[in-house]
């Protein structure tokens, strides 16, 4: 089962790092041509807004809902009844963002004026981010269809063609930004102009594999079938319960918009360094855990479905804490090798740098909310994440008016690092409920062998920890030194930690049999 399971997220994982390189290629063009100001600001709010729905109805409510069923009709039913599922599923989810989408570019300066009202503040900004938008919000419709192809594609254990439709989008997004944005008279709206045909060139990619499988035909309006309703019935709650995060993130935005000019930008690619650790590896081996649950959940194999969660959560340990440690240790140096150039001034550097030392710890929290989600939306139990997902946004809400908002209008330096350290906590409290939940429904047993584990991985983190504090010399020096030389200085840094790690686990007696379940 471990072997399959890791052959897959390899797979997921290799062609998501593509993919996430290529996204933090698409922002190193952003911050060298356009450096961190008002054009930058707009644009992300005008981004994130469909963004946000993107995770929230596409990747979020809609693939908790959608995998289970299909996974479930692929073990119980025929190829016709699924090959119906998805056509009904197409035609009645196409009408619905055709019509929220069209409402969105209509009521752009309203929506604009909601998610970023801070933007009225600066002449111009807010009429920018309104005409950017028009142009961004289509990208929810093709998105999300995007999402429902890669559902079936991933129900099928064809991982590498949904990852890599992320790599189309950061090349089409790119192609925008160095030959059209960068040379246009309004290059904002040229940016925004280039979401909307990234999200046209994601579901044209995607549309041969699903054909190969023999499952796609004429969508269908079917919101009475059975299975279309089902996944309905389960979307509404789901909205609210997997994507938590993303409504942080979003609540982050709209006080950010507030601050100073940057602060958004800044917090956009700290957040961005860090969903590049959280993408490569846990939301690969999430994508690949859901289907596989959703199938042992309808084949009623409890043993092996709490199995699989244990083996995630031990590699979550093992891989997602050095990656933390690094990102903590190493945020300056990151951050100038990555975008310290061009337009991207050493003060920008300095500030993201800042909020990525506050994200990095939330990389765990984050992760494990990625992997224990899927423990409840696999046996279609949407209720408990969504009440667990409203406790933890309480908490962001409630330290953003509590201690973000008067940190600002009391005069401190960088109130943008705290944003960050809320949205962290809430990832904290909204995983360690999730991981209680399924501990008292008896869902999950860990098995033996957590403790040996945990104290192996915590020497190995310290010592690694120090060989980078040692290696790594002072943001002065990395702001200074050539690009080429922050590049082989930044590798020979991760080399050095990774190797102390990676030593330390095995003189301390770490061996494959430790990682595996009961």
């Amino acid at each position: 089962m471990s072997r399959a399971i890791f052959k897959s997220t390899s797979v997921a994982g290799l062609t998501t790092l593509l993919s996430r390189v290529t996204g933090l290629m698409r922002d190193m063009v952003y911050s060298q041509t356009f450096g961190a100001g008002t054009l930058v600001d707009a644009f992300l709010v005008a981004f994130k807004i469909p963004n946000f729905l993107r995770r929230l109805f596409a990747e979020g409510a809609f693939s908790q809902s959608f995998v289970p069923v299909i996974s479930e009709y692929k073990v119980l039913r025929q190829k016709d009844d699924v090959r119906e599922l998805v056509a009904g599923v197409t035609g009645t989810l196409g009408c619905v963002l055709l019509i929220v989408t069209a409402i969105g570019v209509i009521a752009a300066p309203v929506v604009i004026l909601l998610f970023a009202p801070g933007f009225t503040q600066e002449a111009g900004k807010y009429e920018l981010a309104v005409d950017m938008l028009r142009w961004t919000f289509p990208y929810l419709f093709f998105v999300s269809l995007t999402a429902l192809f890669s559902g079936v594609l991933n129900s099928y254990d064809r991982f590498a063609v949904p990852a890599f439709t992320q790599v189309v989008m950061n090349l089409v997004m790119i192609l925008f930004a160095v030959v059209i944005a960068a040379n246009s008279a309004n290059p904002g709206v040229t940016l925004a102009i280039g979401v909307f045909f990234a999200g046209v060139a994601q579901v044209v990619f995607q549309l041969p594999s699903v054909a190969r499988l023999g499952l796609l035909s004429m969508p269908r309006w079917r919101p009475t079938a059975e299975g279309v309703r089902r996944i309905g019935k389960l979307m509404i709650p789901g909205i609210f319960g997997s994507s938590m995060a993303q409504v942080s993130l979003l609540l982050d935005t709209l006080i950010a918009s507030f601050l100073m000019t940057g602060s958004i930008a800044w917090l956009y690619y700290a957040d961005r360094l860090m969903e590049f650790a959280l993408g490569v590896f846990s939301i690969a081996l999430a994508t690949v855990i859901l289907p596989r649950l959703s199938a042992q959940h309808a084949a009623g194999d409890a043993a092996r479905f709490s199995a699989t969660l244990d083996w995630s959560f031990r590699l979550v340990l093992l891989v997602v804490t050095p990656a933390t440690v690094g990102l903590l240790v190493l945020a300056g140096p990151i951050t100038a090798t990555i975008f310290g150039y061009g337009q991207f001034s050493h003060r920008d550097v300095m500030m993201t740098q800042y909020g990525l030392m506050a994200y990095s710890w939330g990389l765990i929290g984050f992760s494990l909310v990625k992997l224990l989600a899927p423990g409840y939306f696999a046996r279609q139990d949407t209720k408990t994440p969504v009440r667990v997902g409203l406790i933890a946004l309480a908490v962001n809400m409630a330290f953003n008016l509590v201690v973000v908002l008067p940190a600002h209008f009391g005069g401190f330096a960088t109130p943008f690092v705290l944003l960050a350290t809320s949205t962290c906590l809430s990832a904290a409290l909204n995983s360690f409920m999730l991981w209680r939940g399924l501990r008292r429904e008896g869902v999950y047993h860990p098995s033996a062998g957590w403790g040996s584990l945990g104290l192996r991985v915590l020497i190995a983190n310290f010592l690694m920890a120090v060989t980078l504090w040692l290696v790594s010399p002072a943001l002065s020096y990395w702001l200074d030194a050539s690009p080429i030389d922050r590049a082989i200085l930044l590798s020979g840094c991760i080399l050095a930690g990774g190797v102390t790690y990676v030593l330390t686990l095995v003189l301390l007696g770490l061996r494959p049999a430790h990682l595996r379940s009961a």
